[in-house]
C-alpha cells in the first residue's frame, strides 16, 4: 500500500493551498501586542509511511546484534557503518549512518529516544493481543487510519481535532496565553494537518519560503502600486452581504496583513548554521524565522507541524531510508542550531512522529507496516543522551512465544510498550498543562499508570 493519508499530499497542496491557507487565516484580527515573557513551541516531524525504526536504532551489544543480523539478513546494517551512542541502563546502541548531526546532538545531551511508542487503548501483553474482543485501535497497520489516530491522539479514525490544536485550545483558553496576539499560533507547512486542529484555535497553512506577496502588486510607476493597493484594501474591508464573499475578503485580510510580518523574518534573521536546501529543510527553517516573531508579536504557546513522505518502503528501503534520514538529521540539525541561536532553545522542543513502525523480518528488499516505533525528541529541555521505554530485546524475537511481550507476530511487529497518549502527555505537560488537564487532551491516559516518560524537564 503506497497511499499515505487516503489522497496525495501533493496534490492537495496544489489543489488547495490557497484556500486553506486564506480560510485559516480569516479569523485573525491584526494589532500590535505585547511581548510575554514565557514563550514555548512544539515542533512536530511526520515521517509519512511509517519509518523503519529496526534500522534506525540498532543495539550493539553483542548477543543483540547478532540477533538483529539473524532477523534482519540483507537489511541489517554493518556494525562498522552504525554511529555509536550509549543508554547509561540500556548500553551500547547505533544510529543509522545517515545521522551523524543527530548522533552529535544525543552525545551532547540534546537529543532523546523514546523505544517502542504506538497507540495503545491501554496496556497490552502478547497474551492480551490474542485476546478476541480485547480493546486494540482501529485498524493497526493502515496508513489512513494511523495517520489520523497519530495526529488526533484517539484510537480510532473518528477524530475531529489534532492533539496539537486541543492542547494548544488548553494553553489560550484556560491559561490565557496568546490572549494577547494576533499572529498565527498553530501552523502546519505544506498541507493542512489534523494534529493542529483544535476545537478553538484553527490550523494555518503556510508554504515554505512562500512570504505571501502578490504578483498583481509587481507594477510600475508606484503611483499604479499604491492606487492598486488602496482599491484592495477597500475592497476587502467592505461588507458585501454575501457570506462566501464576506468570508474571502476576511481572508484576504488576514493575509495581507501576515505578509509584512513574513516577509521581516525572512529578511532580518539571518541564520549562522545554514539550513539543507531541501523540503524539510526549507520547512524547518520558516518555522525558525516565525518563532524569532514571538517576543515582537506577544505569542506565548505555538505548534508546528512539518512533514516528509516516502517511508513506505517495501522495496529499496536501503538507499531510500538513508536518503530520508539523512535529510532529517541534517534539518533538525540546524534548527536546534537556529533556536540556540535565537536565544530559544530551552523553549522549543521537537519530535518525530510517523505512521507505525515496520516488520523486524524483511519482505524482499524492504519491509512491512508494523505497529510500535522508535522516536526522537530535541530541544534544550529534553533529557537528551538516554534511550526513554524498554527498548525490545532482539533475542525475544528470535526465541519468539507468547511469554515476552517484545512483539506481536513471529514477523517481528514491535507490540508498544508506551503509549502515544503517555508520549503526547509528556510534552503537553512541558508545555505547560497541568496534570488534571491531561486526561481532557488524551483520553486512554487514565488507562496507564505512568502519565509522564520523564524525557523533557
Amino acid at each position: 500500500m503506497k497511499t499515505e493519508c487516503g489522497i496525495s499530499r501533493r496534490n492537495f497542496l496544489q489543489l488547495g493551498a490557497s484556500v486553506g491557507m486564506l480560510l485559516g487565516l480569516s479569523r485573525f484580527k491584526w494589532a500590535e501586542a505585547a511581548a510575554l515573557p514565557d514563550y514555548k513551541a512544539l515542533v512536530c516531524l511526520f515521517m509519512f509511511g511509517g519509518n523503519d525504526g529496526h534500522n534506525t536504532v540498532v543495539p550493539l551489544d553483542s548477543t543483540q546484534y547478532n540477533a538483529y543480523v539473524a532477523a534482519r539478513g540483507a537489511l541489517a546494517l554493518p556494525q562498522n557503518q552504525l554511529l555509536a551512542i550509549s543508554d547509561p541502563v540500556q548500553g551500547p546502541f547505533g544510529l543509522h549512518y545517515a545521522m551523524p548531526e543527530l548522533q552529535a546532538l544525543y552525545t551532547q545531551g540534546q537529543l532523546a529516544i523514546l523505544a517502542n511508542v504506538g497507540m495503545l487503548v491501554q496496556p497490552t501483553s502478547y497474551a492480551q493481543f490474542s485476546l478476541p474482543g480485547y480493546p486494540l485501535p482501529l485498524n493497526l497497520r493502515s496508513h489512513a487510519d494511523q495517520v489520523v489516530q497519530m495526529q488526533t491522539g484517539i484510537p480510532n479514525s473518528s477524530g475531529s481535532t489534532g492533539w496539537g490544536g486541543r492542547t494548544l485550545d488548553l494553553m489560550e483558553f484556560s491559561y490565557a496565553y496568546n490572549s494577547t496576539t494576533a499572529f498565527p499560533v498553530s501552523i502546519s507547512m505544506e498541507s493542512p494537518a489534523l494534529f493542529c486542529a483544535g476545537s478553538i484555535v484553527q490550523n494555518v497553512m503556510l508554504q515554505p519560503g512562500n512570504d505571501l506577496d502578490q504578483d498583481a502588486m509587481n507594477l510600475y510607476p508606484p503611483a499604479a502600486l499604491q492606487a492598486r493597493a488602496a482599491a484592495q484594501a477597500q475592497m476587502v474591508s467592505t461588507t458585501n452581504g454575501n457570506a462566501i464573499i464576506d468570508s474571502a475578503n476576511a481572508a484576504m485580510a488576514g493575509a495581507l496583513a501576515l505578509n509584512p510580518l513574513l516577509k521581516s523574518a525572512a529578511g532580518t534573521v539571518a541564520f549562522q548554521k545554514p539550513f539543507p536546501a531541501t523540503d524539510i529543510g526549507g520547512q524547518l527553517q520558516d518555522v525558525a524565522r516565525m518563532i524569532s516573531l514571538n517576543a515582537q508579536l506577544g505569542v506565548g504557546r505555538q505548534v508546528f507541524f512539518c512533514s516528509l513522505s516516502g517511508f513506505d518502503t517495501h522495496g529499496g528501503q536501503s538507499y531510500q531510508q538513508w536518503d530520508l534520514l539523512q535529510q532529517v538529521s541534517q534539518a533538525l540539525d540546524a534548527f536546534y542550531a537556529a533556536t540556540v541561536q535565537l536565544g530559544l532553545a530551552n523553549q522549543v522542543t521537537a519530535f518525530t512522529l510517523s505512521d507505525f513502525g515496520r516488520t523486524l523480518q524483511p519482505s524482499g528488499s524492504g519491509t512491512d507496516h508494523g505497529w510500535g516505533n522508535h522516536h526522537l525528541i530535541l530541544g534544550g529541555a529534553v533529557k537528551g543522551g538516554n534511550i526513554y521505554g524498554k527498548f525490545p530485546l532482539m533475542t525475544n524475537y528470535a526465541n519468539f512465544n507468547a511469554s515476552n511481550d517484545d512483539y506481536a507476530d513471529n514477523r517481528g511487529v514491535m507490540l508498544p510498550g508506551i503509549s502515544l497518549g503517555q508520549y503526547g502527555a509528556t510534552l503537553a505537560r512541558w508545555f505547560g498543562a497541568a496534570d488534571a488537564d491531561l486526561n481532557g487532551l488524551f483520553a486512554t491516559l487514565p488507562n496507564f499508570p505512568t502519565r509522564d516518560v520523564g524525557f523533557v524537564s
